[in-house]
This record gives C-alpha cells, sequence and structure tokens, in this order.
C-alpha cells in the first residue's frame, strides 16, 4: 500500500508538472502554403477547346471514355499487382510507423524497471574476535523521465511526421496516375502496332500482286524488265517491314504484361479488339483546371514536404534553449540480515540540460533546415508550373493531332482512290506501271502516318488526363492480402496495415 500511495504522489507531481509546463511555446514557422497567385485563374484556350465539363466519366476512372472492356481489365489487374504500387503502399506503411515513433515522444520517455538480487558476506573487525556477517540483499526499482515538450520540439516533430505520412499517401495516389496513363499508353502502342502490321500486311499483298502480274508479262516479252524489278523493289521494301511490325508487338506485349505484374509471355485477352485505335475528341473534366492542378498528387506530395520541413525548423530551433525535463525514481531495499528493516526511497525533481557552449553548431543546423525548406518551396512552386506546362502541352497536343487526322483521313481516302485509278489506266494502256507503283506507295505511306497520328492523339488525351492528376483512384486495398500476411507472420504491425485506419498506435 505505501508504495501504491507512493507511485500515485509520482505520477500527479509530473503530470502537474507536465500540465504547467509542456507546451508553452512551440518554435519555428507555422506552415504556409507556397501557392502562388496565378494557380488561382489559370486556364488556356487549348485547354477550353481540348476540354469539356461533365459529370461521366469520373476523372478518377478517365480509361473508361474509350469503353474498351480489355482496358478496363489490365487496369484493375495492373492495380492489384504492379510492383512500383505495391513499393508506394509499403512506403505509406512506413511512413505510419515514423508517426507512431514521433506520438510516443508525448508521454514519459524513460520508463526502466530494475531488480537485482545478490549474496554478501562481510566480516566486521572489531575488539580481539573478529565476526562474519552473512545476508541477502535485495532491491527492486521504477525510474521515469519525461522531457517537457516547453519548446515545441515534440509538437513540432509530430506536425512534420504528419505532414510526411500524408506526403506518402500522394507518392501512392501519383503512382496510380501514373501506372493508369502508363497502362493505356502501353496498351494503345500494341494496339497501333497491331494495325500497322495489317496494314504492313494487306499493301505487300497489293503489291505483290502487281509484282505477279509484270512478271508475267515480262516472261512473255509484254512488258520491260525495268517495271519487273521496280514491282519487285517496292514489295520486298514493304515485305521488309512487316518483321520490325511483328517485333513491335512483341516488345510492347512484354512491357505492358510486366507494368500489369505478368512475366512476358502470351495474353489471351489481348486477341479481342485486335488492332482497334479508337478516337476521342476532347477529354472530361470535374472542375476547373486551376483546381485540378493544385489536386495533383504530386503537387499535394510537393506541399506536404514543405509542411514536413517548416515543423523541422522548429525543431532545430528548440536545441537553442534548455531541455527541461522530469525525473522521478522508487526503489525499495531489503536484505537478510536481523534488526534490519525495508528501505522505500522516492526521488523526484526537475532536470535541466542546456547545450550553451556549441560553438554554432545549432544555429547552423537552424539555418540548414530553413535553406531546405527554400529549396521545397522553390520545387513546389516549379512543380506547378510544369504541370500546368504539362496539361497545356498535352491539350495543344490532341487539337493539332485531330486537325491532322482530318487531313490524313482525307490523304488516305484520296491514295486509295489514286491507286484503283492508277491501275485502271495501266490496264488499258493509258499510263505506264511508274504512276502504279508511285500510287502504291502514297497508299501504304498515307495509311501508316494515319495511324500513326492517331495514337499521337490517344497519347496526348492520355497526357493530359495525367496532366490535370486523373486516375488517382482505386478501389485495391493499399496492401494485398498475401502482403499483409506475410508481414504480419514476419513483424507485430498492431492495426496500422488495417484498412481506414487513420491513428497509429
Amino acid at each position: 500500500m505505501r508504495l501504491r500511495a507512493c507511485t500515485a504522489r509520482l505520477s500527479r507531481l509530473l503530470l502537474c508538472g507536465a500540465v504547467g509546463l509542456g507546451g508553452c511555446v512551440r518554435l519555428g514557422p507555422d506552415f504556409q502554403s507556397p501557392a502562388q497567385p496565378w494557380v488561382e485563374h489559370w486556364n488556356t484556350q487549348a485547354l477550353q477547346q481540348a476540354s469539356q465539363h461533365h459529370s461521366q466519366p469520373d476523372s478518377r476512372q478517365w480509361w473508361h471514355v474509350f469503353t474498351d472492356p480489355v482496358l478496363d481489365q489490365l487496369i484493375a489487374e495492373a492495380d492489384a499487382h504492379n510492383a512500383d504500387l505495391e513499393i508506394a503502399g509499403l512506403r505509406v506503411m512506413e511512413a505510419r510507423a515514423q508517426l507512431g515513433i514521433a506520438l510516443s515522444y508525448r508521454y514519459p520517455q524513460v520508463q526502466q524497471v530494475s531488480a537485482d538480487s545478490g549474496y554478501l558476506k562481510r566480516r566486521q573487525w572489531g575488539g580481539d574476535n573478529p565476526q562474519d556477517n552473512h545476508l541477502w540483499q535485495h532491491s527492486a526499482g521504477f525510474d521515469v523521465g519525461w522531457e517537457l515538450d516547453f519548446w515545441g520540439r515534440f509538437s513540432r516533430a509530430i506536425e512534420s511526421a504528419d505532414a510526411a505520412w500524408f506526403a506518402a499517401q500522394g507518392n501512392y495516389e501519383n503512382a496510380l496516375v501514373l501506372l493508369h496513363a502508363q497502362v493505356a499508353q502501353t496498351y494503345y502502342a500494341l494496339r497501333t502496332a497491331e494495325a500497322r502490321l495489317l496494314i504492313a500486311k494487306n499493301n505487300a499483298k497489293l503489291q505483290k500482286r502487281s509484282y505477279e502480274i509484270t512478271e508475267r508479262l515480262f516472261a512473255s516479252g509484254d512488258n520491260a524488265e525495268l517495271d519487273l524489278q521496280q514491282a519487285k523493289t517496292q514489295y520486298l521494301g514493304t515485305l521488309s517491314t512487316i518483321p520490325d511490325f511483328e517485333a513491335q508487338v512483341a516488345s510492347t506485349g512484354n512491357a505492358l504484361a510486366i507494368l500489369i505484374g505478368r512475366p512476358p509471355g502470351a495474353m489471351p485477352e489481348l486477341h479481342s479488339n485486335t488492332g482497334v485505335v479508337p478516337l476521342v475528341d476532347r477529354a472530361v473534366l470535374q472542375g476547373v483546371p486551376a483546381d485540378l492542378l493544385l489536386r495533383r498528387p504530386d503537387v499535394r506530395t510537393a506541399e506536404a514536404q514543405v509542411a514536413a520541413q517548416s515543423a523541422l525548423i522548429g525543431v532545430a530551433e528548440a536545441d537553442l534553449y534548455p531541455s527541461i525535463s522530469l525525473f522521478g525514481s522508487i526503489v525499495w531495499s531489503a536484505n537478510s540480515l536481523d534488526g534490519t528493516s525495508n528501505t522505500l526511497d522516492l526521488i523526484a525533481g526537475p532536470s535541466l540540460r542546456w547545450d550553451v557552449f556549441d560553438h554554432g553548431r545549432i544555429r547552423n543546423n537552424v539555418r540548414i533546415q530553413d535553406a531546405r525548406l527554400q529549396q521545397l518551396i522553390v520545387i513546389y512552386q516549379d512543380s506547378v508550373r510544369q504541370a500546368a506546362r504539362e496539361a497545356d502541352d498535352a491539350a495543344t497536343g490532341l487539337l493539332k493531332a485531330l486537325e491532322r487526322e482530318r487531313i490524313l483521313s482525307e490523304a488516305s481516302i484520296a491514295a486509295e482512290r489514286s491507286v484503283a485509278l492508277a491501275n485502271t489506266q495501266y490496264r488499258e494502256g493509258y499510263s505506264d506501271f511508274q504512276r502504279v507503283l508511285d500510287a502504291q506507295a502514297a497508299l501504304f505511306a498515307q495509311q501508316d502516318n494515319y495511324l500513326v497520328n492517331r495514337n499521337t492523339a490517344i497519347n496526348s488525351l492520355i497526357a493530359l488526363y495525367k496532366a490535370v492528376g486523373g486516375g488517382w483512384y482505386s478501389d485495391r486495398p493499399l496492401l494485398q492480402p498475401a502482403t499483409r500476411q506475410q508481414m504480419q507472420q514476419r513483424t507485430d504491425w498492431g492495426n496500422l496495415l488495417d484498412e481506414g485506419k487513420e491513428g497509429v498506435n
């Protein structure tokens, strides 16, 4: 009972001291948003023309504008198995644990229980007969120490760790943005390569028929060898492009497999919609460009990093002033010697530590933290400008690709008509074979350019969604069940791995 009462008095003493002295001052600057005024009303003519405001599809899942179930399936699989995304999720868990360390400093930092027991043989000299005393000694103690957050050192550290956690979450969402854009771009690069391969094969068949005609005419003596060799040259030239397109299809398919977490190899789901390259003329946005820029995950991450570094200045400044701590100890001791009693000692009091003669080390550390803060402010402001540039470039690229698409579409139709007319006039003897060759070469070139430009338009549309931060959402868990299970078996994570948990323990 006596020990319990002493412990209660010590706890009350420490609590009163913490309430009276802790958190009196918070050194360092309070966070201020580094956003610049121009962002508030930013917009461009290209963005206005290349986008429309509508609620569907949600820009968080913008790939639904293509209405391609194969692409939807691939993105869902990438969310579940992509390595970069899984690493980003693990870094969120790491940041959560770091926040837990910072939060622990709100409580006593030193809590130590000690106990020992020993046998003692002691000889007492006095008079003619020295005496030997044999006894056991026992002792137990409990020490507690609590550095008060008088200058806001720990509250600023918590503020910094909390901002770092938000930055890790922003990095995870940015990984989603990049992954979704990369999967879509790689998928349509594959579809474009398939379409170009099909065009090359069709033109090779067309040119092969011309080559066979000139070969028969030459064999019968009705045609010159020059026509034969020119037809053969053009046919073999087109035929030589087919292996290159086949290699592009294979390598792009392998890249897509890696993105969705598969080993390189055949992908049966790609057998549908082969060579289909869609065209979407405008992006669907749910907000004004200025707001979308600031909601970009990488921009929010840069802002959170500014907040984290701003708080570290206060942590560094706290070292300029004395640290005030409360210490307490309870020590119980006893021995087996007759006539002696057990003792219980209670020791408590404040402690002050002040690194006065640091020769400028602490102040220079404050300067280092301030310089790092200014670097991050500049990085943030530049990241916003770069985001605006990416959005405007993508919008401009989409508009110009659409303009070129209309021109190339008409050119392809004209090229097909030219081939038909050249063949007719050649058969009827109104023109030579060179015009047929020229028309066939122009047809192949125009059809190929048309497909390449359509892929450029798709890439620009995807880049526009990426530039405004679209695609940051996924309904997949932060960590896959297998990963969570493996980590829980290896380490006690408490509830940190549970979804929806905002607190840490």
